[in-house]
């Protein structure tokens, strides 16, 4: 006779934990969204200068920027590992391209050193 098997946990333990992300992100975080997208803009003017790079023009909508390398042999994952212990993360998305989001943690100070040290990372 086969036994009908138990499954325990479902539930969400920690919900509150979850909600009260959710409570910050609505009461402190939606008022400074445009100095999100204005570092959005700034890191992708700044991008946009560099040789061996491109921004992906639409994604300046938002505090989402995309770069692709234009850079024969060099792809997204060796970049996103050139610019790691420089302090600088990116998320590689394709072979060629990276995403880079800004957030309250981000500041112009951030957008300056991280434009400095990308064209060092390319080579």
């Amino acid at each position: 006779a086969r036994r009908a098997r138990k499954v325990l946990g479902g539930g969400m333990r920690q919900a509150g934990i979850l909600a009260a992300a959710g409570i910050v992100a609505l009461d402190q975080m939606v008022d400074r969204l445009p100095e999100d997208h204005e570092n959005a803009r700034l890191l992708a003017d700044g991008l946009a200068d560099i040789e061996g790079i491109s921004v992906v023009p639409t994604s300046l909508r938002t505090n989402i920027v995309y770069l692709e390398i234009q850079l024969p042999g060099l792809t997204s994952q060796a970049l996103a590992e050139k610019l790691r212990p420089l302090g600088v993360r990116l998320l590689p998305t394709a072979p060629f391209q990276l995403r880079a989001v800004t957030n309250h943690h981000i500041s112009r100070d951030d957008i300056r050193y991280a434009l400095s040290v990308i064209p060092k990372a390319l080579g």
